[in-house]
């Protein structure tokens, strides 16, 4: 039996970790501070600048370049930064932690475009534009990740969904049109999304899986297809669909900096804006919504309520490789109008992180498509500005990005409670 004495050392010590714990993020924000004043700063002249294009070509109202020296910009960054980790090691921000240091990353982000682009001109409303672009496929890819685990069935297929529908996309796009390739995609999707679903769910094959399985069939198959046929000269029409091109939304797309970033793309953009206000008014505000999630959440009761878990779930895995199948389109018939081996690059499984990012909720998969896309833009950025850093290295932002994310997201978010847990009727 404890004493009083005991209980007081034990306080102490869980005072004194908690303290510690508390002194680590304000200790690297420091660190990341001294970096930037020490290394970056120190490296520009006293009266470089740095400037910030606001505009793009056809925007119809021009507002002034964002022009600023350099060494004031990095000083402040570190400042900011310097301020944040004194605040955390004094105080600490509570529950507040994961935004500051999303804060922080951002700062330091914006402090490589200010050091990276010292002395010539970055167009950042164009970045932000390409961020945009780049989200595409992962915020579709989490949605239909959202639409299959919020029913209670894990859905790691979602990558080879995506390549399935790219391929079917651009062979029945360069036979039958563009529009008929969209519907060839979302088609295929929603078979492997069957596929899944009878694996998953009549047949109780683990989850993950099966999951494995669809990537690892999609990927081979559509790579022999590719190799056996569309690399054949006398083939090369059936991989010729073509792209969606860009439409400027009236009046939205003239707005000074928001217009050219979010209205003026292509369709693939837009549906995805569509996407994510249908699936968060339908699972949020709708009786089918709350069926939907009961399933995933506790199926037993949605069972005795009157709700068909097993009809529910087969729907939904069907919606999702639907979704993830159209999201697949995106790379042949919404960028570069063909099918190429591999084209989607892992997005699927980033796709799946964004998910987890966004705690299983549509807006919160847009927010972390948005920030993945930045990381893509940023690479392209950077390697165009002639950054000291390897290729490579920059080509990894993105994955790098994806298991921080993952580190400091997993254990804190709460998925559906009956994800991936087949589930049995009981008999009377």
């Amino acid at each position: 039996m404890e004493t009083p004495m005991q209980n007081e050392k034990i306080k102490i010590i869980l005072n004194y970790l908690s303290n510690y714990r508390q002194h680590i993020p304000g200790v690297f924000f420091i660190l990341v501070a001294l970096f930037i004043k020490l290394v970056l700063t120190k490296s520009i002249e006293p009266e470089a600048l740095t400037t910030f294009s606001t505009n793009i070509n056809h925007t119809a109202i021009q507002i002034p370049n964002w022009v600023f020296n350099t060494r004031f910009a990095l000083d402040l960054i570190a400042g900011l930064c310097a301020g944040l980790g004194l605040y955390q090691i004094i105080r600490g921000f509570k529950k507040g932690i994961s935004s500051i240091i999303g804060a922080i990353g951002g700062l330091v982000v914006l402090g490589f475009l200010v050091w990276g682009a010292s002395g010539t001109s970055i167009s950042f409303t164009g970045m932000l534009a390409v961020m945009v672009i780049r989200s595409v496929p992962i915020t579709i890819g989490a949605l239909a990740g959202i639409l299959s685990e919020r029913a209670g069935i894990v859905n790691i297929a979602i990558e080879g969904m995506m390549i399935a529908g790219a391929f079917a996309g651009a062979v029945i796009g360069s036979i039958l049109g563009l529009w008929a390739g969209i519907l060839a995609a979302i088609l295929i999707g929603a078979l492997l999304g069957l596929v899944h679903a009878v694996l998953s769910i009549k047949y109780k094959v683990d989850q993950i899986i099966s999951g494995t399985m669809i990537n690892i069939f999609s990927t081979g198959l559509t790579s022999y297809l590719f190799i056996k046929f569309l690399q054949d000269s006398q083939n090369q029409w059936l991989n010729e669909s073509g792209f969606f091109k860009p439409y400027a939304i009236p009046l939205l797309s003239k707005i000074p900096v928001i217009g050219p970033i979010f209205f003026d793309h292509n369709l693939f953009i837009y549906a995805m804006y569509f996407l994510v206000i249908l699936l968060s008014i339908a699972l949020f505000k709708t009786k089918w919504g709350l069926r939907h999630r009961s399933v995933g959440e506790h199926p037993k009761a949605a069972d005795t309520l009157g709700v068909n878990v097993f009809r529910t779930r087969y729907l939904a895995c069907v919606l999702s490789g639907m979704v993830a199948g159209f999201g697949g389109a995106y790379f042949s018939l919404g960028s570069v109008g063909r099918f190429e081996q591999t084209m989607t690059a892992g997005r699927g499984f980033i796709a799946l992180a964004a998910m987890i990012f966004g705690n299983w909720n549509p807006l919160g998969a847009l927010q972390a498509g948005m920030l993945f896309g930045f990381a893509e833009s940023l690479t392209t950025k950077l390697s165009l500005l002639q950054f000291p850093i390897p290729a490579e290295v920059l080509l990894m932002l993105p994955y790098i990005i994806t298991m921080v994310v993952l580190a400091g997201v997993v254990g804190r978010s709460r998925g559906p409670a009956a994800d991936g847990i087949p589930y049995e009727k009981e008999s009377l």
